[in-house]
């Protein structure tokens, strides 16, 4: 049976989506045109990128352990301080991802073990955004948790910033644990990282946010490598009452607004007047944004407020947005525990923010956006860990009894070869008769 589709009053909307699409088919097409240049000329190609996106040159886009330290050296403490802190807190939590995965053996039958065990994969490409921001938290959120999974080779790639070193952020690779650092960004070094060049070797699987270009060339290259996630533009969905608070509202809808003109912020609300003075709070307080550049069209493009009758329409329409951040400002905020099945991640309350999560909190910020969350969580440690299967079967009854069921079993699809070593087993256990295996 159908769901009924939730009917809201909308205060306010995003741009259409056939506007969205049309921008994207462009970056796809400059994507295509990237990756393939990189597949045929490799470092010749990275560079020339380098030097038109960021422009960028050095004579080493990877940096060497001397230049690390004397990066990390010129970082204030504090901020050394507060990144030791912060990546203790992603660790932690990743340590306990881990802990809930378990490996095994069983014994099925007599004889018969089957085992599941869990091997990281090899290397791991770490993207870290910085072209807008330098993204620190992003380091702590793709390297510490591969190192956790226990992936020896880790590459961190992050851009200069208006031709600089982001020393911070170079300090956040460094003290997370990446074997090595390279300044290189967007999609030449997704491409590099997925392909390898004379200077880099390949990764198995790439993760880590970044802009439009950076997403669309994980896309393009998933499959011949791993990737951590489809992502886009950050998103923020907050959910309130009629207790809710329109400033705290406005607040944290502007938060993630900054991230870039096309981030969406969303708020759905059983109260038309929260709705409004929520609406007024954002307008009074764009004006004053350091980062009005990005917040104010992200707002006027893609925010949208829905009023709806019930707590109930609040969380069905909330999972048809599927957003990355959902945000509950609501008098029982662990009901969305209970009501809600498509989200990145949840921040239950007025005291838990999205910004938590972003920065400080040691849950991972590398989310699902675009809908994505239908069908996939954010990064986690298991995304670095191939879950395997092996069998053995010592036992002859055992050996005996499933070659014959796999004969059998075999010729009903109509493979005559599987059902042939199946037979053998049963020939070589328990002496059946092999009456295809005639001279």
């Amino acid at each position: 049976m159908r769901e009924a589709v939730v009917v809201a009053t909308i205060l306010k909307h995003a741009v259409p989506k056939a506007e969205v699409t049309a921008s994207l088919d462009q970056v796809r097409e400059t994507v295509t045109g990237v990756i393939a240049d990189i597949r045929e000329r490799g470092d010749d190609a990275v560079r020339a990128y380098s030097e038109k996106f960021d422009k960028w040159t050095p004579e080493s886009f990877r940096l060497s352990d001397e230049e690390v330290e004397k990066i990390v050296a010129s970082v204030p403490q504090q901020v050394i301080d507060d990144i030791r802190f912060v990546q203790d807190q992603v660790r932690t939590f990743a340590r306990h991802q881990l802990d809930s995965l378990r490996e095994f053996e069983v014994e099925t039958l007599p004889g018969v073990r089957l085992g599941q065990k869990h091997i990281p994969v090899q290397a791991a490409g770490a993207y870290i955004p910085g072209g807008r921001y330098p993204l620190t938290a992003s380091a702590h959120m793709t390297i510490v948790t591969a190192k956790v999974a226990g992936v020896p080779r880790v590459v961190a790639c992050t851009p200069p910033i208006h031709g600089e070193i982001p020393a911070a952020t170079v300090a956040a690779m460094h003290l997370a644990g990446a074997d090595e650092i390279w300044l290189l960004g967007g999609v030449q070094a997704v491409a590099a990282m997925a392909v390898g060049t004379d200077t880099m070797r390949p990764v198995n699987l790439i993760a880590g946010p970044g802009n439009a270009y950076v997403a669309e060339a994980k896309r393009q290259l998933f499959g011949e490598i791993g990737i951590d996630l489809f992502a886009g533009p950050t998103e923020i969905l907050v959910l309130a009452d009629d207790q809710a608070d329109p400033f705290v509202c406005a607040v944290d809808l502007l938060s993630q607004a900054e991230h870039g003109p096309d981030s969406p912020a969303v708020l759905i609300t059983t109260s038309r007047e929260v709705a409004e003075k929520t609406i007024a709070e954002v307008e009074r307080l764009l004006p004053g944004m350091p980062t009005r550049d990005f917040a104010g069209p992200a707002w006027r493009d893609h925010g949208q407020v829905h009023v709806v009758d019930t707590l109930d329409e609040l969380y069905a329409l909330a999972d048809e947005f599927a957003f990355e951040h959902v945000e509950v400002l609501t008098a029982e905020p662990r009901l969305a525990l209970e009501r809600m099945t498509q989200y990145g991640a949840l921040f239950l309350g007025e005291g838990t923010c999205v910004s938590f999560g972003d920065k400080v909190i040691g849950t991972n910020h590398v989310l699902p956006t675009r809908g994505a969350a239908r069908y996939t969580g954010g990064l986690w440690v298991g995304k670095y860990l191939k879950t395997v299967t092996y069998q053995e079967v010592t036992d002859t009854d055992s050996q005996a009894l499933l070659g014959r069921l796999c004969g059998r079993a075999a010729r009903v699809e109509l493979f005559e070869g599987h059902a042939r070593s199946g037979d053998v087993r049963a020939a070589k256990a328990a002496g059946d008769e092999l009456p295809w295996n005639t001279p």
